[in-house]
C-alpha cells in the first residue's frame, strides 16, 4: 500500500455481474472467499454459484441480503451481499456490482483511537475510517443515512458502500487527507442508500491522529444542509433566469431561452408550446378545449431531444385532460403522475410510448401569462430525476415562467410592431420599378434585423424627354417614425421631380422641407430632430449625360463597359435638415451600358469593417458584373452583408444606362413668322411617315401647332422643336429662351384665346414644362398605342 492508493484491494469480496446474469468481474477478495479463481466464474452465469434458489431480481439501484453460496471446495457459505446498480451508458450494457466484507477485516479493541474517535469528535453523521479507507465505525445518525446497519458494512470502502461516481470522488478526498493530514471540506448533492430523494450533504474530511501524532485514518463527518441549499439553488436559477432569458426581441428565441434554464436545474426535459395570435395580434381571450399549440422551443438532458414528439414550428393539438390544455384553461399550474394521465396518453399513443420509452414519471405544466393575457404553457418533466414535483418547485417554475413571460409578451409585440412598421416601410417604396427608355434598373431593400425597419429608400421616376431620375435616401433613425418620414420626404422628392427641377434645385427644396419636419418634431423649433441624406441623379438618354447631387449620402459608383467600378467625384453636400448651406451638382457624360451604383451607408459598415473597406468588397463584386441586375445585386448583398442580418437597414439601386438612337430624334429651328408654321407641321407630318407613324400625324400636327405658336408669339428667340419617340410614345418639345412659362386656365366665353393649352392638354397623355439654363421647354407626350 501507498499514501496515493492505501486500499487493500482483497479486503473486500468484489464481483460485477452485467443485467444478463453473466459474471464479468471478480477480485481476489472474491477467491478468498468462495476458493473460486477469476477464470473459472468470469463468462459464466452467476445463478451457478448459489447454493439453492433463484437469484434476487432487485427493482431499485441498490439490493442487500443473505443469500447461500457454493465454495469451490463444496461447502455451502451464507453470505450478507450489497449490491450497486450501473445503468447503460451509451452502448456499454448495465451491471451489477456486488461487495461483501471479508469476515476477519475490522475486529478492533475498544480503546482504539479509530474506535473512539466517531463518539468524541464529530457529533453528527459519523463513519470512521482505518488506514485502508475500510469502515470501521458508523454512529447511529450515518447508520440510519446508509440505510445500511454497521456490523453488514464494516470493512467497505466508501465507493463499495454508495455504489455512485459521488462515492468514487469523495474517496479521492479521502486519499488527500489521509496523505497529507489536512481536513477538506465537500459539498455534493446526492440520494444516499437511506433516503427517499436526494439531500445536499456538506461532507468533512478529518485526518484521525493517535498519542503519536500519526495518522491512522480518516474521520467523515456529513451536514445536511439541504433547505440552505435549495434556497441557494432557487435564488441562483432566478437570477440565472433574469440573465439568460429574453436576451433578444425574438419570441422562439426567448421561448428557447427558457426551456434551456429549466434543464437540468427543475427538469429534464421542457417544452414551451405557444398559443397562435389572432388577426389583431393578440392570443384568444377566451380558451375551449381542445386547443391548438405551436411549438415554440424544448430542450432535454438527453443530446438531439429523442423524447420529443414534435419539432418546432409545429401545431399540436392537446384534448381536454391533457396537462397543457387544464393548465391553460384554469389558469394555474398542474402536477401530475403518469398515472393520472392515462387516458391522454392513451389518445396520444405517440406521446405514450416516448413515456414509456424514457421512463417520464412526473409533470409540471405551467401556463405562460402576462399582462393579463394566456400566451402558452411550458410543461416541465422528470425521468432521469427520480424525485417528483414539490411545491418548492412549483413555486420556482412559477417564477421563472412569469419572468419569460413578460420577456415573451414584449418579444410579440416587438416583432408585431415591426412586421407592422416593415409592411409601412414596403408600402412607402417602389413595388416595381417602371420599365424606362433610358435605364434597366434593379433594387434590393433589407431591414434590419435586430432594430426593425428604417428609413432608407430608393426610386427611379420617368421625366419629360425620355429622362430618368434616380433618387436613394436615409433618413436619420428606424421604426414608425423614420418610415413615415421617410414615405413624406419621397413623395416631396417626385413632385420636386414633376416639376423638372435640377438636382441641386431640388435638394435645396428638400432641405427646406427637413428643417420644417424637424421644427415641427422639436416642438419649439429645435432643429435636428429630423436629419436625412439623399442623392439624386437625372440621365437624359439623348445626351447620354448624367446630372448628379448629393446632401450627404456616399457617392454612387460607376462601371463603364470594359472598365473597372470606381466612385464618382461628386461634392458632398451637406446633410438634409442642416439649412442654408447650397448644393453643387455634377455632369458627367456615360457610354451606353454603363452601371451606376446607388446605395445607403448600411451596406458599407457593417460590424466592425470600416467605409473604405466596403467600397472595396462593392468594387470587388460589381467587377464580376453579369448581365442580370438582379443576379449583381444578390452577389453584393452576399459579398457585404452578414449572414445573421444586418445591424442597419441597407438600400441598393443599380441603373445599367441605354441610349436613344440619333434617328428616333428630329429637330427643327423656328423662325419668327407665325406664317411659317404650316411648313413646320408640314414637316412634322413627313417625318412621322418616315418613322412609320402616321397614325398620329392628325393629333401631332394640333400639338405642335399649338406649341410653337404660343412659342413664337410669348417666348424669346431662337425657338427649337424636338421631336422623340419610342415604341409606345411620341415627344414633342418646344424650347425659348423665355423663363416665363404658360399655365393652364379655363377660358371665358368671350375670350379670344386660352384655350390652345387645354387643347393639348386634352389630346395628350402629359404635358409640361421645364426650366433650363437657356431658357424653357414645353413638352406634350402623345401615347402611340392609343392611336391604333
Amino acid at each position: 500500500m501507498s499514501p496515493e492508493y492505501p486500499f487493500d484491494e482483497a479486503a473486500t469480496a468484489r464481483v460485477v455481474v452485467d443485467d444478463t446474469g453473466t459474471v464479468v468481474g471478480w477480485n481476489e477478495g472474491a477467491r478468498s472467499l468462495l476458493g473460486w479463481a477469476p477464470p473459472e466464474v468470469v463468462g459464466r452465469p452467476v445463478g451457478e454459484l448459489l447454493a439453492g434458489g433463484r437469484p434476487p431480481a432487485p427493482t431499485g439501484p441498490r439490493w442487500d441480503g443473505t443469500l447461500a453460496l457454493r465454495h469451490r471446495d463444496g461447502r455451502t457459505v451464507r453470505v450478507w451481499l450489497l449490491a450497486h446498480h450501473r445503468p447503460a451508458l451509451h452502448d456499454t450494457p448495465g451491471t451489477w456490482l456486488v461487495v461483501t466484507p471479508l469476515a476477519s477485516d475490522g475486529h478492533r479493541t475498544s480503546d482504539a483511537p479509530l474506535d473512539t474517535a466517531a463518539l468524541a469528535q464529530v457529533p453528527c453523521a459519523v463513519a470512521v475510517y482505518d488506514e485502508r479507507l475500510r469502515l470501521v465505525r458508523v454512529n447511529d445518525a450515518m447508520a440510519a443515512a446508509i440505510g445500511l446497519p454497521e456490523e453488514r458494512i464494516r470493512g467497505l470502502r466508501l465507493s463499495e458502500i454508495g455504489g455512485r461516481p459521488q462515492s468514487a470522488e469523495l474517496e479521492t478526498h479521502m486519499i488527500r487527507v489521509l496523505a497529507n493530514g489536512r481536513a477538506e471540506d465537500v459539498q455534493i448533492y446526492t440520494r444516499t442508500g437511506g433516503e427517499e430523494r436526494a439531500h445536499a450533504w456538506l461532507a468533512r474530511f478529518k485526518p484521525v491522529i493517535d498519542a503519536r501524532g500519526r495518522v491512522r485514518g480518516v474521520c467523515l463527518a456529513a451536514h445536511d444542509f439541504t433547505e440552505n441549499y435549495l434556497a441557494r439553488e432557487r435564488l441562483r436559477l432566478v437570477n440565472e433566469a433574469s440573465v439568460r432569458i429574453g436576451s433578444t426581441l425574438d419570441v422562439t428565441r426567448t421561448a428557447q431561452e427558457l426551456a434551456e434554464v429549466c434543464v437540468p436545474a427543475l427538469a429534464d426535459f421542457v417544452s414551451v408550446d405557444l398559443l397562435d395570435p389572432h388577426d389583431g395580434g393578440d392570443p384568444p381571450a377566451r380558451l375551449v378545449a381542445p386547443l391548438e399549440l405551436r411549438r415554440a422551443a424544448h430542450h432535454s438532458v438527453n443530446p438531439g431531444n429523442p423524447m420529443a414528439v414534435a419539432k418546432p414550428g409545429d401545431v399540436l393539438l392537446y384534448p381536454a385532460g391533457s396537462p397543457q390544455a387544464d393548465s391553460l384553461i384554469a389558469g394555474r399550474t398542474i402536477v401530475a403522475s403518469v398515472d393520472e394521465l392515462n387516458a391522454w396518453l392513451a389518445w396520444d399513443t405517440l406521446r405514450g410510448e416516448r413515456v414509456r420509452e424514457f421512463g417520464i414519471h412526473s409533470t409540471m405544466s405551467v401556463p405562460i401569462r402576462a399582462r393579463g393575457a394566456t400566451l402558452g404553457v411550458a410543461v416541465l418533466t422528470r425521468y432521469r430525476r427520480p424525485d417528483p414535483f414539490t411545491p418548492d418547485d412549483v413555486l420556482l417554475a412559477e417564477e421563472i415562467t412569469a419572468r419569460a413571460a413578460v420577456c415573451v409578451d414584449n418579444a410579440r409585440r416587438f416583432s408585431r410592431e415591426r412586421d407592422t412598421a416593415l409592411a409601412l416601410q414596403r408600402s412607402l417604396l417602389p413595388r416595381s420599378l417602371p420599365e424606362t427608355v433610358a435605364v434597366d434598373a434593379a433594387s434590393r431593400y433589407l431591414p434590419a434585423a435586430r432594430a426593425g425597419v428604417g428609413g432608407d429608400w430608393f426610386d427611379v421616376i420617368p421625366l419629360s424627354g425620355m429622362r430618368v431620375a434616380m433618387v436613394v435616401g436615409d433618413v436619420v433613425g428606424q421604426g414608425i417614425q423614420a418610415s413615415a418620414t421617410m414615405g413624406r420626404l419621397r413623395t416631396a422628392v417626385r413632385t420636386l421631380a414633376d416639376i423638372d427641377l435640377a438636382p441641386d434645385e431640388l435638394l435645396t427644396h428638400l432641405d427646406d422641407l427637413v428643417v420644417r419636419l424637424s421644427e415641427e418634431a422639436g416642438g419649439e423649433g429645435s432643429p435636428g430632430e429630423v436629419g436625412a441624406s439623399c442623392l439624386y441623379a437625372v440621365y437624359d438618354p439623348v445626351s447620354r449625360r448624367c446630372t448628379m447631387a448629393r446632401a450627404g449620402h456616399p457617392p454612387p459608383l460607376l462601371l463603364r463597359p470594359g472598365g473597372t467600378p470606381h466612385r464618382i467625384d461628386l461634392p458632398a453636400g451637406p446633410a438634409l435638415g442642416v439649412g442654408g448651406l447650397p448644393f453643387e451638382s455634377a455632369e458627367l457624360e456615360l457610354a451606353e451600358g454603363s452601371v451606376l451604383a446607388f446605395y445607403t451607408d448600411g451596406l458599407l459598415a457593417s460590424g466592425e469593417r470600416d467605409a473604405e473597406a466596403g467600397h472595396r468588397l462593392l468594387s470587388e463584386a460589381l467587377a464580376v458584373y453579369s448581365d442580370s441586375l438582379d443576379e449583381t445585386c444578390d452577389r453584393v448583398l452576399h459579398a457585404l452583408l452578414p449572414a445573421g442580418g444586418v445591424a442597419d437597414d441597407v438600400a441598393l439601386l443599380l441603373a445599367r444606362t441605354r441610349g436613344l438612337p440619333a434617328a428616333q430624334v428630329a429637330t427643327w429651328d423656328i423662325p419668327a413668322d407665325p406664317a411659317l408654321v404650316a411648313p413646320i407641321r408640314k414637316q412634322v407630318v413627313e417625318q412621322l411617315a418616315r418613322w412609320e407613324m402616321s397614325e398620329a400625324s392628325f393629333t401631332a400636327e394640333l400639338v405642335v401647332s399649338e406649341l410653337v405658336t404660343n412659342a413664337i408669339r410669348y417666348g424669346a428667340h431662337p425657338i427649337r422643336l424636338r421631336l422623340i419617340h419610342d415604341a409606345t410614345t411620341l415627344i414633342c418639345e418646344v424650347s425659348d429662351t423665355s423663363h416665363t412659362a404658360p399655365h393652364l386656365r379655363r377660358a371665358k366665353t368671350w375670350d379670344e384665346g386660352g384655350r390652345g393649352l387645354l387643347l393639348v392638354a386634352q389630346l395628350t397623355q402629359r404635358w409640361g414644362s421645364r426650366h433650363t439654363a437657356e431658357g424653357k421647354t414645353i413638352w406634350a407626350e402623345l401615347g402611340l398605342f392609343e392611336e391604333e
